[in-house]
């Protein structure tokens, strides 16, 4: 995919990973500016990390849910683009990870929330991952891989993909969404785990 930025300036809150880092060299390959150090509300593109491993704390709602809602106040008047990265789970619960779960869940509602406040000038969506793996597992447990039916973890290149779609001019109407990328894990949920 290959869009074209012209110089949009992106902000990252949150956590960095595989996925993160080749995000933001996706969007530097087609044309946006990384800003660090900057208040989050300067960029053009918020990107919200959030942890992706099962099993770790995904962080309290309430705080990144007040620091995008801080960023989308400053963008209000020239528009911009919110998206979280969180897990699958934000929208399939596992039963294995109750806490991660709702966690997950939260930031979801967050972001719905978010949408629907500063629309149609801010775009607020997440991409939610299921089972990627680049050197080691980035995201997701291992256990959805025997409930996926592609039959295979992500690749990081195929996650960076879904987070273009959000970053991309062309997409002006998709608001308040959660795209899973997870090979159809949360499309089968008659699992035992």
């Amino acid at each position: 995919m290959e869009i074209d930025l012209a110089g949009a300036a992106i902000a990252l809150d949150g956590e960095t990973n595989a996925i993160v880092d080749a995000v933001l060299a996706a969007l530097r390959a087609n044309g946006g500016r990384i800003v660090e150090g900057a208040p989050t509300g300067a960029a053009d593109i918020l990107l919200v990390s959030c942890p992706l491993r099962a099993g770790t704390k995904a962080g309290d709602p309430r705080s990144l849910y007040a620091d995008a809602r801080r960023a989308a106040v400053e963008m209000a008047e020239r528009g911009g683009r919110i998206v979280f990265l969180i897990s699958a789970v934000a929208g399939m619960p596992m039963r294995r990870h109750p806490r991660f779960s709702m966690e997950n869940a939260s930031i979801l509602a967050a972001m719905r929330s978010l949408a629907m406040e500063f629309g149609p000038k801010i775009l607020v969506n997440a991409v939610g991952f299921g089972a990627v793996e680049g050197d080691a597992i980035v995201s997701g447990d291992k256990a959805m891989l025997s409930h996926t039916p592609v039959g295979r973890a992500g690749s990081v290149e195929e996650a960076v993909a879904a987070v273009l779609f959000f970053c991309d001019p062309l997409n002006s109407y998709t608001t308040g969404q959660m795209l899973g990328v997870d090979g159809g894990w949360a499309a089968g949920y008659g699992r035992n785990f």
